[in-house]
């Protein structure tokens, strides 16, 4: 990150309290007229549009990538089986303590969630982005909330976009929950994804639980410092269209994620997601009915930084749509967010102020993903 960006986000966090709420700060209007990139695709396009096309340091033929095939050994984020590491297994338990500090991200087996929910959940959302433009409109989202379909993530005038539509939607608080606002074809998905919902907010409790007990902290910890039963959460439904060239463009820019804990399925068929290890992109190869677990910023803060959250983004492909499903399990949005007092010391102070996760998550939502600049700029600065 440079001088400049640092300063601008720096200014940016300091001020972030003076906004009355992340509504009006963001403005219920795109700064420009909204195209879907899955028009785009289906319009037999050469090339890429100039407002898809990353700098030339910025593109996936640019940057280091190991393991892109399938196929291929190389290095992939841990698997921990859930249900063996519930059962006492030390193994498992030293396998998922190791990949958050070390990666940020992991994949997890035997994980309690029907395969055959998971499977109706993604093709649920398939069968909605593949409906007519017109019966997907009727859902079109703004920046004050991002609820609904929408194709853009920030709201600077001008920024270089990613390869990518979505479907944004909340579970938790049960305020912000409305059926309304769900899609209403294909005609099961509302109650499938709400039965989805359930579960992914009882797997995210288990691993709220996973992650405090590992940090030597009683097991409902870290449940407690994000709201006890007054959690977050919500879910944001990812569409990658074929791009006709991928080398040139990214589904989703390198980003850490603002909030909790994040469950993400992915497309059972097509790759794309990658993680930053180090100085290399790992290409995550997904075992069947797993789903790939990263911490978010909020972890990272909540631990003084003995957890990571981890950069990752999301490559195209020019011959296969892709769809995810991002579930994100997140504090209560309006309690400061600050190092647990147990994981303090006079050797080991506290790296982060309090702020709220409803303050923290404005910043990704107006200027769009950043990589950890975000996080990076939140330290509290060393007393002279």
């Amino acid at each position: 990150m440079n001088h400049q960006n640092e300063i601008m986000i720096k200014k940016g966090l300091n001020n972030m309290s003076d906004q009355d709420n992340t509504k009006n700060s963001l403005g219920e209007k795109w700064p420009e007229p909204t195209v879907r990139v899955q028009s785009l695709a289906e319009s037999n396009l050469a090339t890429v549009p100039d407002r898809y096309i990353k700098p030339p340091s910025e593109r996936p033929d640019q940057t280091i990538i190991i393991n892109h095939q399938p196929k291929t050994p190389a290095i992939n984020i841990p698997v921990v089986d859930l249900n063996s590491l519930f059962l006492g297994n030390e193994d498992e338990k030293e396998r998922i303590s190791e990949a958050c500090r070390e990666f940020g991200f992991f994949q997890v087996i035997n994980h309690g969630v029907r395969p055959e929910l998971m499977d109706a959940a993604r093709e649920a959302w398939r069968s909605f982005f593949n409906l007519p433009l017109e019966e997907k409109e009727v859902y079109s989202n703004s920046p004050s909330t991002y609820e609904g379909y929408g194709s853009r993530l920030g709201v600077e005038k001008g920024a270089i976009l990613d390869w990518n539509d979505y479907y944004f939607l909340h579970y938790l608080p049960l305020i912000l929950k409305d059926l309304n606002k769900w899609p209403s074809l294909p005609s099961n998905i509302r109650e499938v994804m709400d039965e989805y919902g359930e579960e992914l907010v009882k797997l995210g409790e288990r691993l709220a639980r996973v992650l405090s007990s590992n940090l030597g902290l009683k097991e409902e910890q870290l449940q407690e410092a994000f709201g006890g039963e007054d959690v977050g959460a919500c879910m944001r439904v990812n569409y990658y269209p074929k791009c006709p060239r991928p080398e040139l463009a990214l589904g989703l820019s390198p980003h850490s994620d603002p909030g909790g804990i994040t469950i993400l399925l992915p497309d059972d068929k097509v790759v794309g997601l990658q993680v930053r290890y180090r100085d290399t992109w790992i290409t995550v190869n997904s075992h069947p009915h797993s789903f790939i677990v990263n911490l978010g910023d909020q972890i990272q803060i909540l631990s003084n930084s003995i957890y990571k959250s981890s950069e990752h983004r999301v490559i195209v492909n020019s011959q296969k749509e892709r769809v995810s499903l991002a579930f994100f399990y997140n504090p209560k949005s309006d309690i400061p967010i600050q190092p647990l007092q147990q994981l303090v010391t006079s050797t080991n102070p506290p790296l982060y102020p309090p702020m709220s996760f409803d303050q923290y998550r404005l910043f990704i939502r107006t200027q769009g993903p950043r990589g950890k600049s975000y996080v990076e700029s939140h330290i509290s600065p060393l007393d002279d």
